[in-house]
């Protein structure tokens, strides 16, 4: 008797329940489940946050009513198993005192076949009901959730800035190294063809500087040869930026100074050779080549003055270009039609009393080298007796000075293809003599285009 009348308070206690039940299930019905809820997640997600912190925080930070309890069990048992009459078979046999366990299942059974998705957004509605605090739990989430999400976008976005920095930094890196060999295979291009062209002058004047001693030419030879190619590269891009005949001639003449400086540099290392000569100041002459040929030989023919000498077949032409006061460099630059010519460049000590360019003319360069020295050659304040060979040398400024200097030894230059020029600071007080050799030549004779001028 005491079982029947406590099972049938248990009736009437959950009677109202069991209205309340069908209610939330013709709701629950009604509601068509959604991938995203009030909350701004999936619905999966918010069940699966809503059932752990059910779990975790009931009887602690709230409590639910039975009935409240009931429903939320029938909710996660039909998510979990679907609907009660298609697992009851699977369901293990209830007590005869499990009063609970038939409450929970007859709340199960009254879901009938509400979907799985219905099932969740039940639970997630009657637990964020009877617990605002759940709301706030959820909000939390979400912004946590939408902080990593965006972290996550800004790494990835990170990484694929610095994969495509470092494809580019390797593209590039490529690309510089591609156009160093380039430049490199035709600087040695360029520097094998002007080694080709000024290694035998470069050797005599490492002869002269260093006689007898192989490795010291060689060093000196390697020195002046990659100098060379500096000077002629740097007139060449001096060419190309402004191809105008006026502009690149003061480019050369800045060429030729920033020349002279470096060999001023190479001669510096050689003072005890210049000292074991006897011939302080002198220096080795720059000497480079151009190629804009045809406007040198146009501008020097409709410049003023003779610059312009035919060099008949046998002959040697000297060109008798004296020291200017206000000047401290010497610059030439010469041409010829068709054939190449001989070509050297000396100096004599002395004060000359002309500042005028004069041309001479012999059959050999001996006997020319007679009229040079000839005696009616006069000099402020000396007096030079040519015809005594054994004087050897002269007095200027006090110091005893060979009378006659080899600065570029002569040899053939094939300036018919390429303006040969070259520069020379003034060892002191005198008269250049360039001298321009046709004596080879039994048949032809060659036209010449010069033009010389002096810098401070």
């Amino acid at each position: 008797m005491a079982s029947e009348c406590d099972v049938s308070q248990l009736s009437e206690k959950f009677g109202n329940f069991t209205i309340e039940q069908e209610n939330t299930k013709k709701i629950d019905e009604n509601h068509a489940p959604t991938d995203s809820l009030e909350y701004g997640l999936p619905l999966k997600e918010v069940y699966k946050l809503a059932f752990n912190f059910y779990k975790e925080k009931e009887g602690k930070a709230f409590h639910f009513s039975y009935e409240d309890k009931l429903q939320l069990v029938a909710f996660s048992q039909q998510v979990l198993h679907g609907p009660y009459l298609e697992a009851v078979h699977k369901l293990p046999p209830l007590g005869a005192l499990d009063v609970v366990g038939r409450d929970r299942r007859l709340a199960w059974q009254k879901l009938g076949q509400l979907s799985t998705d219905q099932a969740r957004a039940g639970f997630v509605e009657l637990l964020s009901r009877r617990c605002p605090l759940f709301s706030t739990y959820i909000e939390a989430h979400r912004r946590e959730k939408k902080e990593q999400e965006r972290r996550a976008k800004e790494e990835e976005s990170r990484k694929r800035i610095e994969a495509e920095e470092l494809i580019k930094k390797n593209e590039e890196e490529k690309f510089v190294q591609e156009q160093l060999l380039k430049e490199e295979a035709i600087k040695r291009q360029i520097q094998q063809a002007l080694n080709e062209q000024t290694y035998d002058q470069f050797r005599k004047y490492a002869e002269q500087q260093y006689p007898g001693d192989p490795e010291k030419q060689g060093n000196l030879i390697k020195q002046l040869q990659e100098q060379h190619y500096i000077q002629y590269m740097q007139q060449l891009q001096a060419a190309q930026r402004d191809p105008q005949s006026n502009k690149i001639e003061s480019c050369d003449k800045e060429l030729a100074n920033e020349d002279s400086k470096v060999t001023d540099n190479i001669n510096s290392t050689n003072q005890e050779t210049e000292e074991e000569t006897d011939e302080p100041g002198l220096v080795a002459a720059s000497m480079w080549t151009r190629s804009d040929i045809e406007a040198f030989k146009q501008s020097v023919s409709q410049g003023e003055g003779d610059g312009v000498v035919r060099v008949g077949h046998g002959e040697t032409v000297t060109v008798r270009v004296p020291t200017h006061p206000h000047g401290s460099r010497l610059f030439w630059e010469f041409a010829t039609d068709h054939y190449d010519i001989g070509f050297g460049v000396y100096f004599e000590f002395g004060t000359p009393t002309s500042e005028e360019v004069s041309v001479h003319v012999s059959e050999s360069d001996d006997e020319e080298v007679d009229e040079d020295l000839d005696e009616d050659e006069v000099y402020e304040n000396e007096t030079i007796n040519a015809s005594d060979l054994e004087c050897g040398s002269v007095s200027v400024n006090g110091m005893s000075k060979p009378l006659l200097h080899e600065v570029v030894p002569v040899y053939r230059r094939d300036c018919q293809n390429e303006v040969y020029a070259g520069s020379h600071p003034y060892p002191g007080k005198g008269v250049y003599l360039l001298k321009f050799d046709n004596s080879y030549s039994l048949w032809r004779s060659k036209t010449l285009y010069y033009r010389v001028y002096y810098t401070h």
